[in-house]
């Protein structure tokens, strides 16, 4: 066994047991009859992505659920991929187009465009899937699929096919939200609303049939006033009954449209009456319908305004409002502006307001809805945190029809054709090849989500599916619930009869210090690359999971995080004082290790170790299982740090030093290393591998992911095999000797003696059994708590103390002592001592609790109230007595 290193360096422990893990096929997801299975399918990232904070904590958790799965001795299997990306991808490649050749697509064709994103794809993607093996994801790369890959084409052609042979496709002329920069229609889930600070213009209109009779209209769009072919009262508004069927003049360009009648209208928003823009408006399109009004389309695919805009013509959208209040205010009919806020739909990639367009496009009618509601409510796929299928169902309740065709050329080409020379939908065959010559296949390319829903179960060849599927995690933000949690459960629903996956699970949205969402534009989005650099890949793993409860948003800060790079120091540290303190052995297993120790000697730090180590092992399983990730990170922490760093092993440097005793308490810390670091594994893979094989629990060519927890009921077995008897008693001493030494150093410090190993400190001891048990360790608790002398009294003689659980503790502070700053530190522990009170009382004045708890429950409350009341009382004495 190789000498542990002073410091530990994970730029020099990550690579080099990424590249094993890789060459050994630790991650393949073999496809094994005799073991259970446990499938991951990864979201798939952008392929032109990079790694940012959102993929750092979802990867993190399906590693930390993977790895756990090959430990229990399942077939794990996790399956990498990217996103073609159809908007974002084009988007950038156009951009590149433009800025470095001055080309458009349309300048390079069709099939050169794609030649083109291609290559470019090809060069600059898949950079985020080696961010991911900085991460240290165990993913079977070897599995990898693109959604362009041909295969998955394939499935992805087929599957609109089918949908289309079975009646759920459509093409219609409708309102869809359009994106002017991508110029292609988008989904509503695709659609953010933003609120947004505008202005609203009130105009008036003058009624043809009544010279000067005027009606007031208020917009936020003045630009489509050339698209108006009516306004709209409803029928029952008395203000506006006798107008129903007469004119009013349109500002410009100048015509007379019709006034309607239609119950959409609110009598009570603004002046009650409405603009009607049929083909700028979703509300006022319905509208128009009902009346037979005229549709007017007066924009451009690409926000400008067209020629039928009148005097608005060639100018950009917005250009166009502030040129329309103008013409407004000229021509007499701007009553006033004023400041508006209201929220607008944005276009997600684009990041610019949508514009609602009509436009002749293909649509879905959903399937397998219902089902897709009972797989949830049934608990067959069952959501984490749960609050989330309150919010699944709703939008099942008013889902509406997918707008599934995108006018761009990087994607899926949508597998319809029509006869040359002809584009009405009735004529039309879906098929994936062309059906002969004279055919022409549709334009549009299908949304990417639409490759997307199909993840599950088109990403594995048939003895893989057979295997994994369904598969047993999702791991994703709460932002894509519809996009794509509730897409992939129908689609797999009605084309494999299954679920998908049998658990969900949301992580929360990492946030800054102030609250504020992650972004470049802001500056507070820190590049994850440097963060593994500075605190090592476990080290920001560690840490960020102890600051992401479940399914809540992440307040990030790097001071927090550092916690975990702390951690692996201190855990290498540890390590190294025992490969120090005396000779390894071999550590091959529990029961070699076991067979070291001498039950004789074992004394009460030991048991309350080994107690403590049992519990945890228990814990950390049951948190694993329950997806609360920040328990099972902060549970591994606390005893770690706490109870084996701080107090185990310091206590028992006096038994190390001691050559009869070493052995048995060498064997104690090689018991809990071993069995820590199989639990810690998971979150902090790198540093794990690297101690297991230097402490020698593992042969040369084996890895800690061969080897698992086990149970606490199996350690604690293995241990009376050897001899071992554990003692609880002992295990309750230890704790009262632990908070005794904790109150101790509490009290050094508020006196400033907190670097004394000299302080002298009184006991009136609680009673008997409490002062033995400090005579019994007072060598051992006067080194922990650095005190020359520890003496007892039977009163403390008026003096100011502090109550611990064996007894009241006076530190003799001589004359120094601030009597005022004393009588505020009792107050403030009577105030929370108070609240401890009051919360036992509440409790057991509680019939349904009293009624329903389990006698140990309750004799447990009763005994914890009493201990507080007694704490209270004492305190109170004492504060009483500094007059």
């Amino acid at each position: 066994m190789a000498e542990i290193p002073k410091s530990y360096d994970p730029q020099g422990v990550e690579q080099q047991w990424y590249d094993r893990w890789v060459a050994a096929g630790c991650f393949a997801g073999k496809v094994d009859p005799t073991r259970e299975s446990f499938a991951v399918m990864i979201p798939p990232p952008n392929v032109t992505g990079v790694l940012h904070m959102g993929h750092l904590l979802n990867n993190t958790l399906q590693d930390i659920m993977v790895r756990r799965a090959r430990q229990e001795g399942k077939s794990a299997l996790w399956l990498p991929g990217t996103d073609h990306a159809g908007i974002a991808t084009q988007s950038r490649v156009e951009k590149d187009l433009r800025q470095n050749h001055g080309k458009t697509r349309h300048d390079l064709g069709r099939e050169k465009f794609i030649e083109v994103a291609s290559e470019w794809r090809d060069k600059h993607g898949g950079i985020i899937l080696n961010q991911l093996r900085k991460l240290g994801a165990s993913c079977d790369w070897d599995r990898k699929v693109h959604t362009l890959d041909a295969g998955y084409s394939q499935a992805v052609l087929q599957a609109f096919v089918t949908l289309y042979e079975r009646g759920y496709v459509y093409r219609g002329k409708r309102m869809v939200n359009w994106c002017p920069v991508s110029q292609t229609g988008l989904s509503d889930e695709e659609v953010i609303m933003k609120p947004s600070k505008g202005s609203l213009f009130k105009m008036r209109y003058e009624v043809v049939e009544h010279p000067g009779t005027y009606l007031e209209i208020s917009t936020t769009r003045p630009e489509t006033i050339p698209g108006d072919s009516g306004v709209a009262v409803h029928p029952e508004d008395e203000r506006y009954q006798h107008l129903i069927g007469k004119h009013v003049w349109r500002p410009f360009p100048r015509a007379q449209i019709r006034i309607v009648g239609d119950t959409a209208v609110e009598r009570e928003f603004g002046t009650g009456v409405l603009k009607v823009t049929p083909a700028h408006d979703r509300t006022d399109f319905d509208i128009g319908k009902r009346h037979g009004l005229p549709v007017l389309d007066v924009m451009n695919p690409d926000g400008t305004m067209n020629a039928d805009a009148g005097p608005l013509a060639g100018l950009e959208r917005f250009k166009a409002r502030a040129a329309a209040a103008k013409l407004l205010e000229e021509l007499g009919a701007l009553v006033k502006v004023e400041p508006y806020e209201n929220t607008v739909g944005f276009s997600e990639r684009a990041d610019v307001p949508i514009e609602p367009r009509l436009s002749e496009q293909w649509f879905i009618h959903y399937p397998k809805i219902e089902e897709a509601k009972r797989a949830v409510t049934a608990g067959i796929i069952k959501f984490h945190p749960e609050r989330w299928t309150k919010t699944y169902l709703h939008w099942l309740e008013n889902i509406q029809d997918w707008c599934v065709s995108r006018q761009l050329w990087w994607g899926h080409r949508i597998p319809v054709w029509y006869p040359a020379g002809e584009s009405d939908a009735k004529s039309a065959k879906s098929q994936i090849e062309s059906p002969g010559e004279g055919w022409v296949q549709d334009s549009d390319v299908l949304d990417t989500w639409f490759s997307s829903w199909l993840w599950a179960h088109e990403t594995m060849e048939p003895a893989a599916l057979a295997k994994f599927f369904p598969t047993s995690v999702l791991v994703t933000g709460p932002d894509i619930i519809f996009f794509w949690v509730a897409r992939m459960i129908m689609a797999s629903l009605e084309y494999t009869g299954e679920v998908p996956f049998k658990d969900v699970y949301f992580t929360g949205i990492i946030r800054d210090k102030q609250g504020r969402k992650m972004s470049k534009s802001l500056g507070n989005s820190p590049e994850p690359l440097d963060l593994i650099a500075k605190f090592g890949a476990d080290g920001l793993r560690f840490g960020l999971l102890t600051i992401a409860p479940k399914g809540q948003d992440i307040l990030f800060d790097e001071d927090r995080v550092s916690q975990g790079r702390n951690f692996c120091n201190k855990l290498w540290n540890a390590s190294r004082f025992r490969q120090m303190s005396g000779p390894m052995f071999d550590n091959g297993n529990l029961a070699a290790i076991a067979s070291r120790l001498k039950p004789s000697q074992l004394d009460d730090d030991d048991f309350a170790i080994l107690h403590g180590l049992a519990e945890l092992t228990d814990a950390t399983s049951q948190r694993l299982d329950e997806h609360e990730f920040t328990a099972y990170s902060q549970g591994l922490y606390t005893f770690f740090w706490g109870d084996f760093c701080d107090w185990y092993v310091e206590a028992s440097k006096s038994r190390l030093a001691d050559p009869a005793l070493r052995d048995t308490c060498l064997a104690v810390q090689d018991l809990v290393l071993r069995q820590f670091l199989l639990m810690l594994h998971p979150i902090a893979p790198f540093i794990t591998e690297e101690l297991w094989h230097l402490l020698g629990y593992g042969a040369e060519k084996d890895f800690i992911q061969n080897h698992g927890t086990g149970t606490g009921g199996d350690l604690l077995r293995v241990l009376r095999e050897h001899g071992v008897k554990m003692m609880t008693s002992k295990v309750a001493d230890v704790g009262l000797l632990r908070e005794f030494v904790a109150a101790v150093r509490a009290m050094k410090s508020q006196a400033n003696q907190a670097n004394k190993r000299d302080s002298l400190v009184t006991v009136i001891a609680k009673d008997v059994t409490a002062k033995a048990l400090l005579e019994h360790n007072r060598d051992k608790v006067s080194r922990l708590a650095g005190l020359a002398e520890l003496n007892f009294a039977a009163d403390a003689g008026g003096r100011p103390g502090t109550v611990t659980p064996v007894g009241v503790v006076l530190l003799e502070v001589g004359d120094a002592m601030d009597v005022g700053a004393e009588k505020i530190r009792l107050g403030k522990e009577i105030e929370k001592i108070e609240k401890a009170v009051a919360a036992g009382e509440a409790k057991l004045s509680n019939e349904t609790f009293v009624s329903k708890a389990p006698p140990q429950i309750l004799d447990g409350a009763r005994k914890q109230l009493n201990e507080a009341k007694a704490k209270r009382d004492e305190l109170v004495r004492m504060l009483a007595s500094l007059g």
